[in-house]
């Protein structure tokens, strides 16, 4: 008798266990269904199809239209015909509602820059520091062009502040087109919000090395930057690589030199470039830079690779010039421009554009400042604003092609330089 109630008691138990773990089994199920509906009508609310609601979000829904008539256009060629370049895939919002006689002040300065999609990463963390209007043109090729298409399409959907500041243009071979991803549900099932987008981003990341796309493609950086530049209408402009971060409040402190001063349209602002140790917080204002750089932890951007790059910035001059952080940004020199120096500057949109023979690696920047030169600019280095990079650059890191790269563009730059006494003949300036 007592082992009898034992048993039934252990019966019970058991029954209770399968009961508990049926409902689990019923729970997770419901769990996973009810995912995968939330993940169909996601990915239907940013690409089409029978799960997304009308009338649910009709700012949005104009903007995938925007989208969709920016690809049906078929984008336009490069004067080279190798490329096809959508600009302005997707406008913000600022560039959207920008109209003829808008206040001047709320438009003086943008940032573009250029990449690929395995550095669009990057933009998070130059969003933290710039607020303001951006400009920035992909390069993609290949299974690329849509997944880039598709990713700062759902970049512009889910990041307000992407959204509000931010244009896209998209380069690709010319025999390539982009299209709107309707079907291809599997990398983009997982968008939920923008911090998922730029986890999708980071697993992309570094799939290259620099230069190296698949495919013996070559990177044309000077004609993204040209159609970076192009699709802002900013009185001024600023020209950088994505992994390189300017200081806070450059915007308002450059809006507020600018308004005091007579501007000249011969003039650009050269703002100091460095490099910093992975490991290391990007510094805001120019007493945080300065006590890195006495350290070590900051230096001279292309230090170890072409020191004479950027020493005609004159770095000991800067560093220890207006370190205290609480004057107003202004003029600290004026420079004239010698060979082979390439500043990072803020110019007005009137400035040469760059050469766009100039592709992959080596003479890319340098040709246009040598040009700017030419044309009689001056170089103006600002006081206390500057440009970091991420990460020191060393020998080693670059492509394979690298070498053969920089000496076919070598040979390019002399007949540049030769097409320059052409185009300025009364131009008594030379590179």
């Amino acid at each position: 008798m007592h082992l009898s109630k034992k048993c039934s008691a252990f019966k019970v138990v058991l029954s209770a266990l399968l009961i508990v773990a049926l409902l689990q089994l019923i729970y997770l199920s419901f769990l996973s269904r009810f995912h995968g509906k939330q993940q169909r009508y996601r990915y239907s609310e940013l690409f089409g199809g029978s799960g997304a609601k009308k009338n649910g979000h009709p700012e949005k829904n104009s903007r995938k239209e925007r989208l969709r008539y920016s690809l049906s256009t078929g984008g336009i060629f490069d004067n080279s015909g190798q490329y096809r370049v959508y600009k302005n895939l997707i406008k913000s919002d600022f560039t959207t509602n920008q109209k003829p006689g808008s206040d001047p002040s709320s438009n003086v300065l943008a940032l573009a820059t250029h990449t690929t999609i395995n550095n669009l990463h990057h933009l998070e963390s130059l969003l933290e520091r710039w607020h303001n209007p951006l400009s920035v043109a992909i390069f993609a090729h290949g299974q690329d062009v849509k997944f880039a298409t598709a990713l700062v399409y759902a970049l512009s959907f889910f990041c307000p502040q992407i959204q509000a500041l931010v244009d896209f243009h998209l380069v690709c071979l010319s025999g390539e087109m982009a299209s709107f991803p309707e079907q291809d549900r599997e990398h983009f099932a997982g968008l939920e919000d923008c911090s998922s987008v730029f986890s999708r981003l980071e697993t992309h990341r570094d799939t290259y090395k620099n230069y190296a796309i698949s495919g013996n493609v070559s990177y044309p950086n000077n004609l993204l930057r040209n159609v970076a530049r192009g699709g802002t209408e900013s009185s001024y402009v600023l020209v950088i690589d994505i992994d390189m971060m300017p200081n806070a409040d450059l915007q308002q402190q450059f809006l507020a030199m600018i308004t005091s001063r007579e501007t000249a349209d011969d003039e650009v602002f050269v703002l100091p470039a460095f490099e910093i140790r992975h490991d290391r917080k990007m510094p805001a204002t120019k007493a945080e830079l300065v006590q890195l750089y006495q350290v070590g932890e900051v230096r001279p951007f292309y230090e170890e690779l072409c020191p004479r790059c950027q020493a005609p910035s004159n770095y000991s001059q800067w560093v220890n010039s207006h370190v205290r952080g609480t004057e107003a940004l202004e003029v600290a020199y004026t420079l004239t421009w010698v060979d082979p120096w390439e500043p990072f500057y803020i110019g007005p949109r009137t400035v040469p554009l760059y050469d766009e023979n100039f592709k992959q690696y080596g003479f890319n920047r340098i040709s246009q400042a040598c040009e700017l030169h030419v044309a009689g600019y001056r170089f103006s280095v600002l006081s206390s604003a500057f440009v970091v990079h991420r990460g020191f650059k060393i020998q080693g890191e670059f492509h394979p092609r690298k070498d053969e790269e920089n000496k076919r563009n070598r040979v390019l730059f002399r007949s540049f330089k030769e097409g320059l006494k052409t185009k300025y003949p009364s131009s008594n300036r030379r590179c």
